[in-house]
């Protein structure tokens, strides 16, 4: 069978990992700017101010600043549908503290979202993408501080309307999740502790319930979503202690998205906190707005599911990579060149699970395959590992839509074009249909190839996946 009517295929990026200029036509520095190179299993530490002789990945990235128009035709001629994409919050305000946005970085958007709707490529843009004012870093440790709500709002306003007819799609924040593992990354907080984190995650919260009403009212057709990395845990075995464990972590992930989704913070996670001592300070009013400013969707990533169990010492510590919570090895399942584990029925768990528990559409904004890429002597890029993992996928996708009644609605694979990876500010750890020239040291030419995959994605999309 295939996948319902006007669904949106398509691909993913985030601002800060594709579109380099990080200094140009007035683009203030953000938290991302501060990341230099590392390696697999060698963390990104952000440096105080931008060092010489420190390579920054995200400085130049693919340039994507001046090469939008060139990669937006070659995702039309794949077929996209939609593409999912964030604006830097320091085009618009480069310290996020001004009272007039910056109208360059307006335009670029305005220019970019239009050539997007040139090929009837519906745009679906994140507002906060790993990216936070570096200057709100120094002065209020980030999302630690309640300062940055008010501040985002007014960012967030300053969008909508100057896109309100260019864009439907919303999130507003990326992996929101992913406070609770790397908050530096997440809410630019770059000291922190069980305490802050929770605090940034509610200012987070509270920034998001503002932006949806803001957004409602500026233009009622805006759809709204939230976006979670989804690490689905399984428990390690059938032992009810390993399933507890289980159960532990899914709330350690899934509370972000019960608040977000149901407009109130969970019982579990409450208790969590008071037998944590954490304290949550909250105004008067914040129970209030997280309930008027539920989201309309939910947005996840999906690369590989995860293990638990209730004792430390069982089995082999799986390689989780630099970005996310590591489980433990599952038997059962292969791993990519990074140590991900691949779990294409893992998926359809979780969207079964996602959707079982919210009663709202579903959209997989990313998921995919890193991988090193080989250029041939004929100047071919043969990925065929790439295509095997999405196809295996999509099949997942196809049965969580047609056999368990899933409202899934949109797949944007992750890097559709290569980019900079997050988790290690290596190039070469490759997700896309797109190969461009460019190693890991910002050596290449930039030129863009299409691999095996472009021509193979082109015909899913075509099919509708059938």
């Amino acid at each position: 069978m295939s996948f319902p009517k006007g669904f949106l295929w398509g691909g993913a990026v985030a601002a800060n990992q594709c579109e380099g200029a990080y200094d140009v036509d007035g683009k203030g520095l953000s938290s991302a700017d501060m990341l230099p190179a590392a390696k697999h299993g060698v963390a990104r530490i952000a440096t105080d101010k931008i060092e010489e002789d420190v390579f920054y990945p995200y400085h130049e990235a693919i340039d994507f600043y001046h090469h939008y128009k060139e990669d937006i035709k070659l995702f039309a001629e794949m077929g996209f549908k939609s593409f999912r994409t964030s604006i830097n919050w320091t085009r618009i305000f480069p310290t996020g503290m001004e009272e007039t946005p910056n109208e360059a970085g307006l335009q670029y958007y305005e220019d970019l979202f239009s050539e997007c709707k040139k090929y009837n490529i519906e745009p679906i843009v994140t507002l906060s993408h790993y990216d936070t004012p570096y200057y709100l870093v120094e002065h209020y440790n980030g999302w630690a501080s309640r300062e940055l709500v008010d501040l985002f709002a007014k960012y967030s306003e300053t969008v909508f309307s100057r896109y309100k007819n260019l864009v439907k799609y919303w999130l507003t924040f990326n992996e929101i999740n992913c406070m609770g593992i790397l908050p530096y990354v997440a809410g630019g907080v770059k000291h922190s502790n069980k305490q802050i984190q929770a605090q940034a995650a509610h200012h987070q919260f509270i920034a998001s319930a503002k932006a949806v009403k803001i957004g409602h009212e500026i233009n009622p057709d805006f759809q709204f979503g939230m976006m979670l990395a989804d690490l689905l845990t399984y428990p390690f075995s059938c032992n009810p202690n390993d399933v507890l464990e289980s159960l532990h972590k899914t709330h350690d992930y899934y509370f972000y998205s019960d608040v977000q989704c149901r407009g109130y913070y969970p019982s579990y996670q409450l208790k969590k906190y008071e037998k944590e001592n954490i304290k949550l300070v909250m105004e008067p009013e914040d129970e209030k707005i997280l309930l008027e400013g539920k989201v309309d969707f939910l947005a996840l990533s999906y690369y590989m599911s995860i293990t638990a169990a209730a004792d430390k010492t069982t089995g082999e510590v799986a390689d989780g990579g630099n970005l996310i919570d590591r489980g433990l090895k599952n038997p059962y399942l292969e791993s990519n060149d990074w140590g991900w584990q691949i779990d294409p029925v893992g998926l359809r768990i979780s969207l079964n699970y996602l959707y079982d528990r919210y009663q709202i559409p579903l959209m997989i904004v990313e998921n995919g395959l890193g991988a090193y890429d080989k250029i041939e002597e004929d100047g071919s890029i043969q990925d065929d590992y790439r295509i095997n993992y999405l196809t295996q996928h999509i099949t997942e996708m196809e049965k969580a839509i047609n056999e368990d009644g899933v409202d899934l609605i949109a797949y944007t694979p992750w890097g559709c074009i290569d980019i900079v990876s997050a988790g290690t500010g290596e190039m070469e750890k490759r997700y896309g249909f797109i190969y461009v020239d460019r190693n890991n040291l910002g050596e290449g030419t930039m030129k863009r190839m299409k691999k095996k995959s472009f021509d193979w994605y082109k015909n899913v999309i075509k099919n509708n996946g059938l």
